[in-house]
C-alpha cells in the first residue's frame, strides 16, 4: 500500500493542477507559464542529482575509481532514449506553433497532450526506480527518500497540470475535455513507475543504471524543453528565479527528509 500511494502521488499532483481549469477563467499568462516552467526545471534538476545520480554512484562504490561508470552509462542511455522519443512521437509544445517529430494528422490539442506526456515519462520512471530500490532493501534508498521524490515531482506536476489544461481550454475545448487532457498527460507516470519497478526487480544489480537512466531522461526534458520555455521573451529572469526556488525546495526536501 505504501508503494502504491507513493507512485500515485505525482499523478494526483497533475490531476489537481488540471482541475484549475474549472476555477480559472483566463488562460495562464506568459509570465506565469515562465515561472512555472522554471520551478519545474529546478525541481527536476535537484531530483536528478540528489535522488538519482548520487545514489547510483554510491551503490557502485565497490567498483572503486570506476564507481561513476554505471551512472555515466545509464545517464547517456536515458538522454538518448528521450531523444529517440522526441523524434518518433509527434508533439506540440505549449505556446509553440511548430510541431515536432514525424508529420502527423493528429489534432493540435492531441499533440499538446503528447508533448506533456513525453515530459512525464522520465518522472514516472524516476519514482518507480526509487521504490524498486526500497522494495529490494537497498541501504541507500529508504521509504522516506522515495516518498520525498514523489512529493517533489507532485509539487512540480501541479503547475504542469494547469499548463496543459488551461491552454487546451483556450484552444476551444470544453472544461471537461481540457481537464481530461491534463489528467491523461499524467497517466503515463504511474504506468511508467509500475513498469520500472517490475523491470528493476528482475535485474536488481542494474539498479544504478536505472537510477541514472531516469536522471538522464529528466535532464534531457529540462534542457530541451523547460529551460527554453522559462528563458524566452521578456522577464526571463523570473524563470531563473523560480528555477532557483524549485531547486532549493527539492534539495531541502531530499537532504532534510530523505
Amino acid at each position: 500500500m505504501e508503494t502504491f500511494l507513493g507512485i500515485m502521488i505525482p499523478f494526483l499532483g497533475t490531476t489537481l493542477g488540471a482541475a484549475c481549469v474549472f476555477f480559472m477563467k483566463k488562460s495562464l499568462g506568459d509570465l506565469v507559464q515562465r515561472s512555472l516552467a522554471g520551478f519545474a526545471a529546478g525541481v527536476m534538476v535537484a531530483a536528478s542529482i540528489w535522488s538519482l545520480l548520487i545514489p547510483a554512484i554510491e551503490q557502485s562504490e565497490g567498483m572503486g575509481k570506476l564507481s561513476f561508470l554505471p551512472a555515466f552509462i545509464g545517464f547517456w542511455v536515458g538522454v538518448l532514449f528521450l531523444l529517440l522519443l522526441d523524434h518518433v512521437i509527434p508533439h506540440l509544445h505549449v505556446g509553440s506553433n511548430q510541431a515536432e517529430g514525424p508529420k502527423s494528422r493528429l489534432g493540435r490539442t492531441t499533440m499538446m497532450v503528447l508533448a506533456v506526456t513525453l515530459h512525464n515519462i522520465p518522472e514516472g520512471m524516476a519514482v518507480g526506480v526509487m521504490y524498486a530500490g526500497f522494495l529490494a532493501g537497498n541501504a541507500q534508498i529508504t521509504a522516506a527518500s522515495a516518498l520525498v521524490l514523489s512529493l517533489g515531482i507532485a509539487i512540480q506536476n501541479f503547475p504542469e497540470g494547469a499548463i496543459i489544461s488551461m491552454p487546451l481550454r483556450a484552444e476551444g475545448e470544453s472544461k471537461g475535455k481540457a481537464f481530461l487532457g491534463g489528467v491523461l498527460s499524467g497517466v503515463v507516470e504511474p504506468i511508467g513507475a509500475v513498469l520500472t519497478i517490475l523491470a528493476a526487480q528482475l535485474v536488481i544489480p542494474a539498479l544504478p543504471y536505472f537510477l541514472s537512466f531516469a536522471a538522464g531522461a529528466m535532464l534531457y526534458v529540462v534542457v530541451e524543453e523547460l529551460i527554453p520555455e522559462m528563458s524566452q521573451g521578456k522577464h526571463s529572469n523570473i524563470g531563473t528565479i523560480f528555477f532557483a526556488v524549485g531547486f532549493s525546495v527539492m534539495m531541502t526536501l531530499d537532504v532534510a527528509l530523505g
